[in-house]
C-alpha cells in the first residue's frame, strides 16, 4: 500500500511572544497561513516493524532525528501499531528557513499514516500528538489560516487571506529558532497589532493586511544576520506591498496582489539572493 501527502509551507503573518513559561518554552500569539510551496510525502507500507526515511538533502537527517521519523514513531507507540513504513520525502521547502518545512512533513506523515492504517484518529488528537514533537506541528495538521497560541498547541481557525502572491527570498544561511529565542529581551519588544491583522482577514482587506503584519523575532535575527535586513530592504524597494520575516527567519516574504508584479519582484530578487520563490497564498 502507498499513500501520498502534500506538505505545504507556512508563513507568519504575525508572530508575538507574550512571556516565558515555567517549562522553558514561550507563550506565543501567531497568525499563520499556508502557501503553495510544498514538500511531497510518500508512505510505503512495510512488512517489518520499522521506520525508514529517504530524502535527498545533505542538510536534513534521514534517521530518528528527522521530525517525520519522530511523528511515525510517536503514532506507532501511542496507538500500539506494529506495522512498518518507508517515508520518502521530496523536499521543495528550504531547510531552516522559518517556513515550517520539518513540521509540515511530520504533520503530513501523521495524516497519511492515519489514512493508510485506517486508524480514524480525529484531527484534534493528531494535533495533540504532534505537539509532543514540535510546536508548529499542530497548525500544520490543520493547515489553512489560524491564530496559534500557547506554545503552538491551541489553534483557532481564521478566514482565508485575500487572494495574493507571496515572493519568498532566503539567503544562504540557516537560523536556529532556539538561538533567536534565547536572545529575545521580553521587556523590550514592540508587539504587532494582532487584533488589527485579524480585522483585515475578516474584512478581506489586502491593504490593511499588509499594514498589520509583524514579527517580534525579526529585530533579533536582523541584528545577528545583517544580510536578512538587506534582503528585506531590497524586497520593499522592489515594490512588495507587505514585507516581513517568517518565523525566526531567515526567509523574507513580500505580499503582492498581481501576478505580473510578483514576477517582476521575483526576477529582481533572483540576482540578489540564493533562493527565491513566487507562489500563491493558500490559507
Amino acid at each position: 500500500m502507498v499513500c501520498f501527502e502534500k506538505a505545504p509551507a507556512k508563513i507568519n503573518l504575525s508572530l508575538d511572544v507574550l512571556d516565558k513559561r515555567p517549562d522553558g518554552y514561550h507563550n506565543v500569539e501567531m497568525v499563520m497561513t499556508t502557501i503553495d510551496l510544498a514538500d511531497r510525502i510518500e508512505l510505503y507500507a512495510l512488512e517489518e516493524d520499522q521506520i525508514k526515511v529517504s530524502l535527498w538533502s545533505r542538510y536534513v537527517p534521514n534517521d530518528e532525528r528527522n521530525l517525520a521519523y519522530k511523528a511515525a514513531d510517536a503514532l506507532k507507540k501511542a496507538y500500539r501499531i506494529t506495522k512498518g513504513v518507508h517515508i520518502r520525502i521530496e523536499k521543495s521547502i528550504p531547510v531552516s528557513a522559518g517556513l515550517g518545512g520539518g513540521s509540515t512533513d511530520a504533520a503530513a506523515v501523521l495524516r497519511g499514516l492515519n489514512r493508510m492504517w485506517s486508524l480514524e484518529i480525529p484531527e484534534d488528537e493528531l494535533a495533540s500528538l504532534g505537539a509532543t514533537i514540535g510546536s508548529d506541528i499542530p497548525f500544520c495538521i490543520y493547515g489553512k489560516t489560524a491564530m496559534v497560541t500557547g506554545r503552538g498547541e491551541r489553534i483557532e481557525p481564521l478566514p482565508t487571506p485575500p487572494p495574493c502572491w507571496v515572493v519568498l527570498a532566503k539567503p544562504n544561511i540557516g537560523v536556529s529558532s532556539r538561538t533567536i529565542f534565547q536572545q529575545l529581551e521580553l521587556d523590550q519588544l514592540t508587539h504587532p497589532n494582532t487584533a488589527r491583522l485579524m480585522e483585515s482577514l475578516h474584512a478581506h482587506d489586502f491593504t490593511k493586511l499588509c499594514q498589520s503584519i509583524g514579527n517580534v523575532l525579526e529585530h533579533v535575527t536582523l541584528a545577528l544576520h545583517p544580510e536578512v535586513g538587506r534582503i528585506k530592504d531590497k524586497m520593499r524597494d522592489a515594490g512588495a506591498n507587505g514585507v516581513l520575516m517568517s518565523g525566526s527567519g531567515p526567509t523574507i516574504y513580500g505580499l503582492v496582489e498581481h501576478e505580473s508584479k510578483a514576477q517582476r519582484i521575483y526576477n529582481g530578487m533572483r540576482g540578489f539572493c540564493h533562493e527565491v520563490y513566487a507562489v500563491r497564498i493558500l490559507g
